[in-house]
């Protein structure tokens, strides 16, 4: 899993022809990734910035190569097109798309996982891989090629502290912002993984947030499989026990998911667990005079 994307990464945009995949498959561009395609039903024929648009991902499968998948379909539509898209033998599908059904958010990573298809989302910023490429919605102007690789569940936060990072000079290997959850397909622990085994990443920052399990989890993965530092901030430590934060998996019921259980697994790990960005900056500074 050392690669998610790279220079080589081929990419069909589903939802090209609405108002965010036409804005997004602009961003990506200009940000020098590689999209050889696009598909919107009944829109074959048409271009978006000089992508060729087709009706299904099969026609587009005829014509081109493509490795990896970035959905802006709408809710009602997503769990087909992203069945599409993973029978065409994709490695990697980036879902964009809020809203959809946990039910068919289940569906949809399941038959992802049955088809060795890694799926980041959905309701994702996505990733990119500053001054070489994106699949996703963070602004290019935030980020900067360096040795950091940062995970967030948030792609506002994801974006907030890859601007920090580089306002400071802290360079970073690659950014993904997984979604707010409940479910994932992606994990946090999945993209330390990734980092861990990726030669450009020396540092990793876990982004976390109050709700859920999935940073213990993370926890129990650096515990015993990962060497590289690793340097966590939880936000939502002040919130009050119940109250849903935006994301579907920031809620915090009874002892599980709290800010505390969070921390103390982190540390308990070997992770460092900062208080602020500012925090946050300066222990990468610190870091990285060691490397």
């Amino acid at each position: 899993m050392s690669i998610l994307i790279d220079k080589k990464t081929t990419v069909l945009v589903t939802g090209i022809t609405g108002s965010s995949g036409m804005l997004q498959t602009k961003a990506m561009l200009d940000a020098g990734t590689k999209i050889v395609a696009g598909v919107t039903p009944g829109k074959a024929g048409r271009e978006v910035y000089g992508v060729p648009v087709y009706d299904f991902i099969s026609d587009a499968k005829k014509e081109h190569e493509f490795d990896t998948v970035i959905s802006f379909v709408p809710p009602k539509f997503a769990m087909d097109s992203c069945f599409e898209a993973i029978d065409a033998g994709i490695r990697l599908l980036v879902l964009t798309t809020e809203q959809i059904p946990l039910q068919e958010i289940v569906k949809i990573v399941g038959y992802a996982r049955a088809h060795n298809t890694i799926i980041i989302g959905p309701g994702c910023a996505g990733t990119i891989v500053p001054g070489m490429c994106k699949v996703g919605s963070h602004p290019i102007q935030f980020f900067k090629p360096g040795n950091v690789g940062i995970v967030s569940k948030s792609g506002a936060l994801s974006y907030e502290i890859g601007k920090t990072l580089s306002d400071n000079d802290i360079g970073q290997s690659q950014v993904v912002a997984i979604g707010g959850g409940p479910i994932w397909g992606f994990t946090q622990k999945d993209a330390i993984q990734h980092y861990e085994e990726d030669p450009d990443t020396k540092i990793i920052v876990l982004l976390g947030e109050i709700g859920g399990g999935s940073e213990e989890v993370a926890a129990a993965y650096i515990r015993k499989h990962v060497n590289k530092p690793v340097v966590a901030l939880i936000v939502g430590r002040n919130a009050p026990k119940g109250k849903n934060l935006g994301h579907a998996g920031a809620i915090v019921t009874g002892n599980i998911g709290t800010a505390t259980t969070k921390i103390a697994a982190l540390n308990e790990a070997g992770a460092i667990v900062v208080k602020s960005p500012a925090d946050l900056v300066k222990k990468i500074q610190e870091l990285e005079k060691q490397i």
